[in-house]
């Protein structure tokens, strides 16, 4: 009960840190004439408008995979991460449960995208929308995959609620967020992933990813 008291704290702070910095980010008159935020879906079309969206995520893993890993530096980890990973095993609410520092750091991804891509007034709504669904399911403790899932031809780059459960087992591999991408080239990648996704699926009908 105490881990779920320490991660609903800390994921409301973190939302109110990346409402405050987006809104800063959106409303503020000196700042928002320089971004590329568009206000009408016509001035770039419908094809560029729904383009955007895998765009965005591929660009928010790479900027994840790579802080995920800075922060786990031997000299920054106790400052910005060590919160999270005070979940070993997961809640879905410990998808948010960052300390302060960290959030500031998550919530560049949004900064990024303003000052890089045009980006519609709705794109940034639908995307946390998303963004949310998959890191709450990514702590789930729970595996929605189907078995085999992991060797397929997609399913080898996607990220899996059991490969970020090892993350937080493990405290070392595992470093993406939507996909397997940059663990697969860096080798970050756990070797005993497989197994482990391949040994969950096996229990019937329990999915747990512990």
């Amino acid at each position: 009960m105490q881990d779920y008291f320490r991660e609903i704290f800390y994921s409301l702070l973190t939302v109110a840190i990346f409402s405050l910095v987006s809104v800063v980010l959106i409303t503020n008159p000196y700042v928002a004439p320089h971004t590329t935020r568009y206000q009408e879906i016509a001035t770039y079309g419908w094809i560029y408008y729904f383009s955007v969206y895998p765009l965005m995520f591929v660009m928010h893993d790479t900027y994840f995979y790579f802080t995920h890993r800075l922060m786990h530096h031997k000299y920054l980890f106790r400052w910005f991460h060590l919160v999270h990973h005070q979940s070993t095993n997961p809640s879905p609410w410990a998808a948010y449960a960052f300390h302060p520092l960290e959030a500031f750091v998550e919530v560049g991804i949004v900064v990024v995208f303003l000052f890089t891509i045009p980006i519609h007034r709705t794109h940034l709504l639908i995307f946390f929308l998303i963004m949310i669904i998959y890191n709450v399911y990514g702590h789930l403790g729970y595996e929605l995959y189907p078995r085999g899932f992991n060797k397929g031809r997609i399913g080898r780059w996607i990220n899996t609620s059991i490969n970020h459960n090892q993350h937080h087992q493990y405290f070392k591999g595992n470093y993406g967020l939507y996909f397997l991408f940059w663990d697969r080239f860096f080798g970050t990648l756990r070797e005993d992933y497989d197994n482990r996704f391949d040994e969950i699926k096996m229990r019937q009908p329990a999915l747990e990813t512990q």
